[in-house]
């Protein structure tokens, strides 16, 4: 992963859901490559304990993204200290893992509110300092269900697809003012989030078949593709979305032909 155009040195890079998963995995990583990190969670002191690891270069507060003046005035927290901001990366996701004819009572609306319209608040805010500035790199991460379901996943899917097109969207309104947006679309990965799958070996067994690589991803395997698209090696992408899943968008996985 190393080398000139995949260094952050100098760069000044926030990164919500730092304190656990994924993004604790890509704050380390950017920090790793030369970055300033500012760790942001609903878990402050997760958070805290990330900023701690990274050193002098990491700073923390606490962030629920569903509230959208708080999301701007942490990215204007991270500005007044470095007097720029390059880099965001948001991961903070929920799921209701139930049908959709048995959601009940506010929770569609729990589902939506962190994962789309949480997502959407911190595009905004990252969206209009990165406007002023003339430059920037977003980064949400989405997921294979963006595009593959499973019962019990729709609502999730939903948020997913549609933070997608946020970011498409966003791609083209601040591609003209030198800002990227992109997604990652992580396949199943080993983080908090996942712990009830994989405490069924059954289920745990069956999501790492399905994939080419035949097992699950680490959180630490999403940090070089988060990254890479944080740094000057993908200047020319904007609007994109990475999967990152093993091959489980690529294979159906169900049956091995004779050949």
């Amino acid at each position: 992963m190393r080398g000139p155009a995949f260094d952050l040195s100098g760069k000044s890079v926030a990164v919500i859901g730092a304190a656990s998963g994924i993004g604790r995995a890509v704050a380390l990583g950017c920090a790793a490559e030369g970055a300033a990190v500012a760790c942001l969670d609903l878990d402050g002191e997760g958070a805290r304990r990330v900023a701690a690891q990274i050193g002098p270069a990491g700073s923390s507060a606490a962030l629920d993204i569903r509230e959208s003046e708080r999301v701007r005035e942490a990215l204007e927290d991270v500005v007044a200290r470095s007097g720029r901001l390059d880099g965001v990366v948001t991961t903070p996701a929920m799921n209701v893992r139930k049908p959709i004819l048995e959601y009940a009572g506010g929770e569609f609306e729990r589902v939506v509110g962190l994962n789309l319209q949480g997502t959407f608040h911190v595009l905004q805010a990252a969206g209009a300092i990165m406007q002023e500035q003339g430059s920037g790199s977003i980064l949400a991460f989405s997921s294979i269900r963006s595009v593959t379901v499973e019962p019990g996943q729709g609502v999730y899917a939903a948020t997913k697809a549609g933070l997608v097109q946020l970011v498409r969207t966003l791609a083209a309104e601040l591609g003209p003012r030198g800002v990227r947006v992109n997604a990652i679309a992580p396949g199943v990965v080993n983080t908090p989030l996942t712990r009830p799958i994989r405490d069924d070996p059954d289920w745990y067994g069956a999501y790492a078949a399905k994939s080419a690589l035949g097992r699950w991803a680490e959180a630490e395997e999403m940090a070089g593709p988060a990254v890479f698209l944080l740094s000057e090696a993908a200047s020319y992408v904007t609007g994109s979305v990475l999967f990152v899943d093993g091959g489980w968008t690529a294979v159906d996985g169900r049956f091995e032909p004779p050949l």
